[in-house]
């Protein structure tokens, strides 16, 4: 007897091994370098918070560095990245300035956004980036609207919404995968499962563990990633992006990772053990996964390795200067990038 259409669609989640998976050398030092970018970046964000240089709410990227980096490998010219406020290593991925976004997040004028946005509302049209936002899933809902207007153009974009196992449980984002698999929509759901949302762990905030099933009523396919496997993720991303972009609607990875860091820069990340971070450190941790292959493969050595880490930190450093001698958004900006005067 025929399986039901929405257990045929539904993928089950396989045991990764990007060890035997096809990446070259060059592949995996631009990802290396690119993770280690992010990572670099991040953690000089985090000591810029506690200086008090950077104001109001900041969420590092720390250990999710493989999700965008992997997702970025099989971006095309025009397919548009949104996410919600864990956002600075999708923008540096996208290819915005490092300059630019240091010093949005310090609330410069030579930010991204002139030093408006801040840390959750940056934004580069010229990156195909949509942001940054500060509503716990309202990306969703304009990530597919992204979609929608892809569809409509019939330009072949692909749209990739980001979101967390937190968000995963608002409607709008029911409702947007309704819309999305009802027209066929252009679509990516890409859910960062880092298993504690704000501060509560996902088996005592969902009745459904498995974020990839979520699409199952609606009949859109899914299938679970080890998030913390640079190679997992582009090969996975790849699959969905080919199932979008070819007519078939959308699709939903779950990418299972962890962040080292509390939810905000204000969460002390009581509500799990020290040893359990340590221990996902020393043994999941996605860079120093890279370096192993690197090095087992004898595609680059420790001294190749920490040359790159010197030019990253040089960026980083570059970047944080940068914004400390970028002048504040004159107060005659207040009232600017408001409105759009559309033609008639």
């Amino acid at each position: 007897m025929a399986r039901p259409a929405t257990e045929r669609k539904t993928r089950k989640p396989a045991a990764q091994a990007s060890k035997a998976l096809g990446a070259t050398r060059e592949e995996l030092l631009a990802w290396y370098r690119e993770m280690l970018l992010i990572r670099r970046f991040e953690e000089r964000a985090g000591q810029l918070y506690g200086m008090g240089l950077i104001g109001g709410f900041c969420h590092l990227y720390i250990g999710q560095e493989a999700i965008a980096v992997g997702i970025q490998a099989v971006r095309r010219p025009g397919d548009q990245v949104i996410t919600g406020y864990r956002d600075h290593g999708h923008m540096l991925v996208c290819g915005m300035d490092p300059r630019e976004v240091m010093a949005e997040l310090t609330g410069r004028a030579g930010g991204s956004s002139r030093g408006k946005g801040g840390s959750m509302h940056m934004f580069s049209t010229e990156a195909d980036f949509y942001g940054g936002h500060g509503i716990v899933g309202a990306q969703v809902s304009l990530g597919t609207g992204l979609a929608l207007a892809n569809s409509y153009r019939g330009d072949g974009n692909v749209a990739f919404a980001f979101f967390g196992d937190g968000a995963a449980n608002q409607g709008q984002v029911y409702e947007s995968f309704n819309m999305a698999e009802l027209w066929s929509l252009p679509v990516v759901y890409v859910i960062e499962n880092n298993q504690y949302a704000m501060g509560t762990s996902i088996e005592r905030s969902s009745s459904e563990t498995h974020l990839y099933r979520r699409g199952a009523s609606f009949r859109i396919p899914g299938e679970e990633v080890d998030g913390m496997d640079v190679v997992a993720v582009r090969d996975a991303a790849a699959r969905a992006a080919e199932h979008a972009r070819s007519g078939q609607g959308p699709y939903i990875l779950e990418m299972k990772t962890y962040r080292y860091r509390g939810h905000s820069m204000s969460d002390p990340a009581k509500y799990r053990t020290r040893e359990e971070v340590e221990e996902v450190r020393r043994n999941r941790d996605p860079i120093d996964h890279v370096q192993e292959i690197l090095t087992e493969k004898g595609w680059a050595d420790e001294a190749a390795l920490k040359a790159l880490d010197a030019d990253v930190r040089a960026i980083v450093a570059d970047a944080a200067e940068f914004a400390r001698i970028s002048p504040e958004p004159d107060p005659s900006q207040l009232f600017t990038d408001i409105y759009v005067e559309a033609g008639r």
